[in-house]
């Protein structure tokens, strides 16, 4: 919209062929892709369905819809750059009492 970009998605690569072509691309020989990725060659040659996925972006929309130019003016739950959350003051220190009263152990 506007020049924004307010969605994407993608129709993951679902064909044995298609896949061994972008292994070649990438510079693995047939072997060190059977190596590495065995277990998805072995999901593609017994017939994967084509599959992918849409994803809206719901902020983005808003931030044109209300006139702003910063996408933070619409978010709900912003996060700073190191994935903190100033509002509910998250992630934060756990105490021993609420570890317990989930059944979680922390192991050095």
């Amino acid at each position: 919209i506007n020049g924004y970009e307010c969605a994407g998605g993608s129709i993951r690569i679902h064909q044995k062929e298609i896949q061994a072509l972008n292994f070649k691309a990438l510079g693995l020989s047939i072997e060190k892709a059977r190596e590495r990725f065995g277990f998805f060659l072995d999901a593609l040659e017994f017939g994967t369905p084509p599959h992918g996925g849409f994803a809206a972006g719901i902020e983005r929309t808003c931030m044109i819809l209300c006139g702003t130019e910063n996408i933070r003016d619409v978010m709900a739950f912003p996060k700073t750059a190191s994935a903190q959350d100033l509002m509910m003051d998250s992630p934060g220190a756990v105490d021993n009492s609420q570890l317990n009263e989930l059944g979680i152990k922390i192991v050095e």
